[in-house]
C-alpha cells in the first residue's frame, strides 16, 4: 500500500535524491527473494535512488518490499510503458517512473499520482516535449547513441535546471565525458547489476561507480 500523502513533494524528493547521488540504479532481472540484500548494498553504498524494471521477475513485489525497508530512498519501477503501469507501481508503493521512451500519457498519470517521473528521450524535440508535459528529468537512451557531444549541444538549448541522465552503457570510466559535457547524473545498468549477482558483487560494484562519481564532483 502506497504511504505518500499530500505533503509529498515528488520535484523535492528528486532534488534531494539527485543531491545526496544522481545515479539510478537499475535492478533489471532482480527477483523479490534478492530485493532486500540488493538493496541493502545499494543503500549502504549511498545510492538514493533504485529502479526495477517492470520486465524482471515480479517486479511490484521487489518493488513493495524495497520501498518497505527503505522508505528514505527514492524507489520505483522502469520500462513503464502506459498509464495502467504506473498505476499498478504506485500502488506498489513506487514512487518512481522511469521509461524507454516518452508517452504523455505516462507522464500525466504519474504527476496525478504524485510521483517523480522520467522519460526516455533521444533528441531536442522529445525533450522539449517532455519537460513542456512536466517531466521531472530526462533519460537520455540509449547513450550509446547519444554521444557527450550530443549532450552538450542538449544542455546548451535545454532549461539549464533540467536534470540530463544518459543510460544505457554508462560504466565508472566513461562517466567522465558526459559528466563534462553536461549530465546530471546516470541511470546504471548491467555495469552495475546483471540477474544472478549476489549481495556482495553489487556492493563492489557500487563502490566503483560511487568513487568515479565522486571524483567527477
Amino acid at each position: 500500500m502506497n504511504t505518500l500523502n499530500t505533503a509529498y513533494d515528488p520535484k523535492e524528493a528528486l532534488a534531494q535524491a539527485m543531491t545526496q547521488l544522481p545515479l539510478i540504479a537499475i535492478l533489471r532481472g532482480l527477483t523479490p527473494a534478492e530485493a532486500s540484500a540488493t538493496g541493502q548494498a545499494l543503500v549502504d553504498s549511498g545510492f538514493a535512488l533504485i529502479e526495477v524494471p517492470l520486465n524482471s521477475p515480479q517486479p511490484l513485489q521487489s518493488i513493495a518490499t524495497l520501498t518497505q525497508l527503505f522508505p528514505q530512498t527514492l524507489i520505483g519501477a522502469g520500462t513503464v510503458l502506459n498509464m495502467q503501469q504506473v498505476k499498478d507501481v504506485h500502488a506498489a508503493g513506487g514512487r518512481l517512473v522511469v521509461s524507454p521512451n516518452f508517452n504523455p500519457a505516462v507522464v500525466t498519470q504519474a504527476l496525478a499520482l504524485g510521483m517523480v517521473v522520467l522519460p526516455g528521450v533521444a533528441t531536442p524535440t522529445e525533450a522539449f516535449a517532455a519537460l513542456d508535459a512536466g517531466a521531472h528529468g530526462l533519460k537520455l537512451f540509449p547513450a550509446e547513441m547519444i554521444s557527450p557531444a550530443t549532450v552538450k549541444a542538449l544542455r546548451a538549448v535545454l532549461p539549464k535546471d533540467a536534470a540530463l541522465m544518459p543510460v544505457g552503457g554508462i560504466t565508472p570510466d566513461n562517466m567522465a565525458a558526459y559528466r563534462a559535457a553536461g549530465a546530471t547524473g546516470f541511470g546504471l545498468g548491467s555495469a552495475l547489476y546483471a540477474p544472478g549477482c549476489n549481495a556482495q558483487e553489487v556492493q563492489n560494484k557500487a563502490q566503483l561507480f560511487v568513487r568515479a562519481f565522486g571524483r567527477l564532483r
